[in-house]
């Protein structure tokens, strides 16, 4: 093993971009994580659930009254990784 894998966190089962989220954790940001959607890599992701099988991602541009993008659920296979 080397020293970078010692001190990385494991994925978390959920995860949020969003600070404001129960499910944002800031030391899983410190490294690039890759979300794998139905065995393709999706990089439009900002919130997603392992267990549960979805992701949510932005619909277009479109935005709700407080300015935050409006989220579409996608249910199928997830998989996070490190990159």
């Amino acid at each position: 093993m080397n020293e970078a894998s010692l001190h990385t966190p494991s994925l978390p089962d959920r995860l949020s971009i969003d600070p404001r989220s129960a499910h944002y954790n800031a030391a899983v940001f410190e490294r690039d994580i890759g979300i794998r959607f139905n065995e393709k890599e999706r990089f439009d992701v900002e919130e997603y659930c392992v267990s549960e099988g979805w992701i949510k991602v932005p619909a277009g541009k479109k935005v709700d009254r407080k300015g935050k993008p409006l989220l579409l659920t996608l249910k199928g296979k997830v998989e996070a990784f490190y990159k």
